[in-house]
């Protein structure tokens, strides 16, 4: 109860820096190491060879698809949770939650079955070359099926985070990441299963990850109940969660089709060009996992304040989080681009080719990912104050409405660099849209804290002696 009440604290009252460090700070360093154990696969899948290295690039989106169910239910109740619990509403935030997470495994059993049926004309549109495909359906049969722990543990990340139960997540991402770091060298050199070994691993982690969450219901530990019989989906509901929900999943399977569409405009240069691309492709992400880590600590914030009229502390939260996250990508940025050379000769197992496109392609992503903090921030605001629309809009930008278009035109005019280039012109063009939504969200919010603060002011004349409020005495 007391832990339960401190997170309470946490999202109403405490200081901003406090309140964004304590939530933020946990679920960061979780998916950094879990980016980093994404890292520990390539590494060690790159040692057998590019056409390995191709498969689990190849692989890597289609999982992703699987596993936006589970952000879909669980980021669109996040952000519903964290406003009712700022409204008082417990009995009812019981509701989503338990709805979010029994409806968020149904539809990834749903969607696994028929991925497994497909799997082969699947990666085949992925890009999968006939030299690549082997070895993707090998790890894709394995890791697809493990995707349904990991649907469960993206669910529960988000709902542990809307209340504030950071640290729960980050034990989670921790031990699953400290097992696969452990079991990828004894299973695909040890045991010499290959790539078969690195999905294994995964699978592995993942359950571990999942039996972290399991003890924190059991044991009562979270805010909410999670018990069957609170399953009771109402039309309301679900139009409160899909709102922000299906925004995220569109986010998700963009991003998929992103990593597609670089597959098979890279597979025209061949597998050492696929391979490069899916290296840097899992670097420049655990630059993206650690901004989306900390702004999870930016969302019940965010969302409490709004749903408590606090416009002053949002307000607050606003600027610390633009601060701090355009600080870190301007860091890792510059570290990318300086560092690009040794960085992608640890996945390149020797290849000439592979060096020389990674590297070139990593400073180009790395010099682009200085605007990602401030777009991400705006992206993840919107969401967080219940804005489905305006979220699905600047969410989109970065691997849809801007890249897409970037990735079709820019090869065929530019050659190879427009394939390496894409992702960094989308990343420009998405931050200066941003910049316009958020210039029009700080007028309308300016709007409503003035109302409020008049309101306020109203609400005081009342009390005084010879105010509205008060009968007058002659």
């Amino acid at each position: 109860m007391n832990e339960q009440r401190n997170r309470m604290e946490l999202l109403k009252s405490a200081p901003v820096s406090k309140a964004l460090m304590d939530l933020g700070l946990p679920i960061m360093v979780g998916m950094l190491i879990n980016a980093l154990y994404n890292l520990v696969d390539a590494y060690f899948v790159g040692g057998l060879g590019e056409r390995q290295m191709g498969a689990i690039s190849i692989v890597f989106p289609l999982g992703q698809v699987v596993v936006g169910l589970g952000l879909m239910l669980g980021n669109g109740a996040a952000s519903y949770l964290s406003r009712l619990l700022g409204q008082g509403e417990k009995e009812m935030a019981n509701r989503v939650a338990a709805t979010s997470l029994y409806g968020s495994i149904l539809l990834g059993a749903m969607v696994m079955i028929p991925v497994m049926i497909l799997l082969e004309p699947l990666l085949r549109a992925l890009g999968a070359t006939d030299t690549i495909m082997p070895y993707a359906l090998v790890y894709a049969r394995i890791y697809v099926v493990s995707c349904l722990f990991n649907v469960f543990n993206v669910t529960m990340n988000s709902l542990t985070a809307s209340e504030g139960s950071t640290k729960t997540a980050m034990c989670a991402l921790l031990f699953g990441a400290l097992l696969n770091t452990v079991l990828d060298p004894v299973l695909i050199y040890g045991l010499k299963l290959g790539v078969a070994g690195a999905a294994i691993a995964t699978a592995f982690s993942q359950l571990v990850s999942t039996l972290v969450y399991l003890i924190y219901m059991v044991r009562g530990n979270s805010t909410y109940t999670f018990q069957i019989r609170n399953v009771s989906p109402t039309g309301k509901m679900m139009g409160e969660v899909l709102k922000i929900g299906i925004p995220t999943l569109v986010f998700q399977v963009l991003t998929s089709i992103s990593i597609a569409l670089v597959n098979r405009m890279a597979g025209t240069y061949g597998d050492a060009v696929i391979a490069a691309m899916g290296a840097v492709t899992r670097v420049v992400s655990m630059g993206t996992l650690v901004v989306f880590g900390f702004l999870k600590g930016l969302q019940p914030v965010a969302g409490f304040s709004y749903g408590a009229g606090n416009f002053r502390r949002l307000r607050k939260v606003i600027q610390v989080s633009i601060l701090w996250s355009t600080l870190f990508c301007a860091a890792a940025g510059l570290g990318m681009a300086l560092f690009s050379g040794p960085v992608i000769s640890k996945f390149a197992g020797g290849s000439v080719e592979m060096m020389a496109v990674g590297t070139r392609a990593l400073t180009a992503n790395g010099l682009s990912f200085l605007l990602f903090g401030f777009y991400t921030v705006y992206s993840s605001l919107f969401l967080a104050l219940g804005r489905g629309r305006a979220g699905f809009l600047l969410g989109a930008c970065r691997q849809g409405i801007c890249f897409i278009p970037a990735i079709l035109v820019l090869p065929a005019v530019w050659g190879l660099e427009g394939v390496m280039y894409a992702q960094p012109v989308a990343d420009v063009v998405s931050a200066l849209i941003a910049v316009g939504m958020a210039v029009r969200l700080h007028k309308e919010l300016a709007k409503k804290e003035n109302f409020r603060e008049k309101e306020e002011q109203d609400g005081k004349a009342q009390q005084k002696p010879g105010g509205l409020g008060e009968k007058r005495t002659v």
